[in-house]
């Protein structure tokens, strides 16, 4: 009561001082029980929200009298004054009920057009309903508060991804929106073995996440590590999914990332599927899924929508490329500085013509080249997208073209940082890609320094690195180390659908039969023969 009265004679004084600075800040009690009396929870919501000019409190004068408490902006203002603060909101008590013990549930069933509704008694709790964009209703008389969901605010529609273009697949993908990414994945695994569990993360921004898994299909293992990882993080704010991503990855120091992250539901629901725990992350389109290998980063969506034999060849070309983006320029610096004899004699002899009067050592003109594509390339993702494709092309060739005829650089090498930025492209995932633009420079480096043997022991340490790593446990490698035949029919080649049979079984749960055999397809002529 002591915080009452100092609360009134606040008020009280509020026009010889109208923003209070000569006061002590009162803060009460957020744990507390509501109190009975309506002006006395009102004040305390007050004190709370002092200067938060988009809290509104609006007073409906009814009897009991009834105060409404929302946040301006994050609410359907048009479903509000429809259902709540239209002339015949409330009727008659009903005959044979106390008007004042019975005031919250008449309010409950007069919100008939809104689906949920809850029933909260602490001030923490109204606080927390508040600030998670619904309604509260505090009635006179009662000690209890109802919050009604009604969120109304602005939020982008369902669109396709823009990182992940694909030529065949579903069109549709995340938003910012929580509850809408859910519904997305609910709408392709209509199962009640489909979980969802909500956690909030963030003592100031209170981020709703949502751990998504399949009953039966999860690797309990898995699934118990994703939890007790996330319950640990402890931080002011949680703006985007990459916030959690650095807690939880298992070697923050390793340039390979370890958790995948994507825009589009159906590959979470196919990740799900195969056993894997799905992470999202309200305010942000990007999923995170777990645990990740080594060939999920050389996978693209359109690999499963495409015959076998497509995809096969495709990946062939796909690892081809990859292996071209990371070794082609080192390769390029120990053959021409170290391994002259390697050259066949006619393209040795073109670019020995065309290094005539380059000032600079093959190592050097490479690295230079090297940094300049990579300015380009981050020079055009952050250029508007009208200009930034033209502005990373023109200026490669412009660049390029100059620097070879003011002898600055040769053609050779201009070239081979040009195949080599192409190729890079040919990775589907953008942060699997950018961790062999980083590994570019070390491989670089170490053919300058000590030809092929400095490539070779390079390759060597990154194979070493990449069998280390793990992945919520899983091996990195999986599941060619360790080697597990029916992971193998979707590594370097994709066997047809009806012959994978089996989920990995390193972070697949008890259900580990994907489709059941014998379904192989049997032309007409064959059941002649037969």
């Amino acid at each position: 009561m002591r915080w009452i009265r100092s609360r009134k004679k606040l008020i009280r004084n509020k026009n010889s001082n109208r923003f209070g600075s000569t006061f002590p800040s009162l803060s009460p009690d957020q744990n507390a029980e509501l109190s009975t009396s309506l002006t006395i929870n009102e004040m305390m919501l007050r004190e709370i929200f002092l200067n938060s000019s988009d809290i509104i409190f609006r007073s409906i004068s009814s009897n009991p009298e009834v105060l409404i408490i929302y946040i301006d902006g994050l609410i359907d203002t048009t479903t509000l004054d429809k259902v709540m603060l239209t002339p015949n909101l409330f009727e008659e008590t009903p005959s044979g009920l106390n008007a004042t013990s019975i005031s919250g549930q008449i309010i409950q069933k007069k919100l008939v057009a809104i689906s949920q509704i809850k029933t909260v008694s602490t001030i923490n709790e109204v606080t927390d309903g508040i600030l998670k964009a619904n309604i509260v209703l505090l009635v006179d008389g009662e000690n209890k508060a109802i919050v009604a969901d009604l969120k109304g605010f602005e939020k982008r529609g369902i669109e396709e991804p823009a990182a992940e273009v694909s030529i065949r697949g579903p069109r549709d993908g995340f938003t910012e929106t929580l509850r809408i990414n859910t519904s997305l994945i609910r709408r392709r695994i209509r199962s009640p073995k489909l979980k969802i569990e909500s956690i909030t993360i963030g003592q100031v921004s209170q981020t709703d996440v949502a751990i998504v898994y399949i009953d039966g299909i999860v690797s309990n293992t898995v699934l118990k590590e994703v939890r007790d990882r996330i319950s640990r993080i402890e931080m002011d704010g949680v703006l985007e999914s990459g916030f959690i991503e650095e807690f939880i990855e298992d070697a923050p120091w390793s340039p390979f990332p370890q958790i995948q992250n994507t825009e589009r539901p159906d590959i979470v629901c196919a990740s799900l599927l195969e056993g894997k725990v799905a992470i999202l992350v309200d305010n942000t389109p990007f999923v995170l899924i777990v645990p990740m290998t080594f060939w999920t980063g050389l996978q693209a969506v359109e690999d499963y929508y495409e015959r076998s034999i497509y995809t096969t060849f495709i990946r062939f070309v796909r690892y081809s490329l990859f292996n071209i983006a990371l070794l082609l320029p080192s390769l390029y610096v120990a053959l021409s500085t170290f391994h002259q004899q390697l050259i066949p004699t006619n393209l040795l002899i073109s670019i020995s013509n065309s290094r005539e009067g380059v000032p600079f050592p093959t190592f050097v003109e490479a690295l230079l080249m090297e940094f300049m594509f990579e300015g380009l390339r981050e020079a055009g993702i952050r250029m508007p997208k009208a200009v930034g494709s033209a502005v990373s092309i023109v200026g490669a060739l412009v660049i390029g073209q100059a620097a070879v005829q003011a002898g600055i650089v040769s053609a050779p090498v201009v070239i081979v940082v040009a195949t080599t930025g192409i190729a890079s492209f040919a990775i589907p995932r953008y942060n699997f890609g950018t961790a062999y633009r980083l590994l570019r420079f070390p491989m670089l480096i170490l053919a300058g320094m000590l030809g092929l043997y400095g490539i070779i022991s390079g390759v060597f340490l990154l194979i070493i690195h990449l069998l280390g790593l793990q992945s919520f446990g899983v091996p990195y490698m999986n599941p060619v180390v360790p080697s597990i035949p029916q992971g193998l029919k979707d590594v370097l080649l994709r066997a047809p659908r009806w012959s994978m049979t089996r989920r990995s079984a390193l972070f697949s749960g008890k259900n580990k039969t994907r489709i059941p055999e014998g379904q192989q397809p049997i032309s007409k002529q064959g059941k002649t023969d037969e």
